[in-house]
């Protein structure tokens, strides 16, 4: 049985490469996970999950660790063609609840509408599973107002990754990523 995560950070890269799996490795490493053995995992953010900085989830990454995820990715070889990969984040209250995490894989849409489009899907998730009465049918803005009224979710957040095709035919890859991380158990060594 694997531990449950303690925290999760958010993050984002986009890589041109005339290759698609090239372009995919340089999106890797400008979101600063191409060093790990990337495992996808659903959309489960676990209670008590802590989000912290980039900057500290990455600092805590060993070259080849196995490192759960979900990610986001979509890749395009048309110049000009826009896409987008968002990681939408809802978290509850009550820490001891879990919330969800979405993922976008889009084309067509500006960095701002897969965001909200991300965020949107992961509060929805989440307003569903705390039983709060909205209108499906409603606007993102009208239903997260109805959201956050209701006290039970703390926020939403997303993070999105976007561009255009290269204009030369090269492959152009964008991820975002929700990367899991986990206490280090203590060695008892001081």
């Amino acid at each position: 049985m694997f531990p449950i995560p303690s925290s999760v950070f958010l993050t984002r890269g986009v890589g041109i490469h005339r290759y698609p799996l090239t372009a995919f490795e340089y999106a890797l490493r400008e979101a600063d996970i191409e060093q790990q053995n990337l495992v996808s995992v659903s959309s489960i953010l676990p209670p008590h999950c802590r989000l912290i900085p980039r900057e500290e989830g990455v600092s805590t990454l060993s070259p080849g660790e196995i490192t759960f995820s979900v990610m986001a990715r979509t890749e395009t070889n048309e110049p000009g063609r826009r896409i987008a990969a968002s990681i939408g984040l809802a978290r509850p209250t009550d820490k001891t609840l879990y919330g969800y995490i979405s993922e976008h894989h889009g084309f067509g849409m500006t960095e701002s509408e897969a965001g909200d489009y991300a965020e949107d899907l992961a509060a929805t998730m989440l307003a569903s599973t705390l039983g709060i009465e909205f209108d499906l049918d409603a606007g993102w803005n009208e239903r997260k107002r109805v959201y956050e009224m209701s006290h039970l979710i703390v926020d939403s957040l997303s993070l999105t990754a976007a561009a255009e095709g290269a204009a030369n035919g090269n492959w152009t890859c964008v991820i975002a990523a929700a990367v899991f991380r986990f206490d280090q158990p203590s060695t008892g060594k001081s």
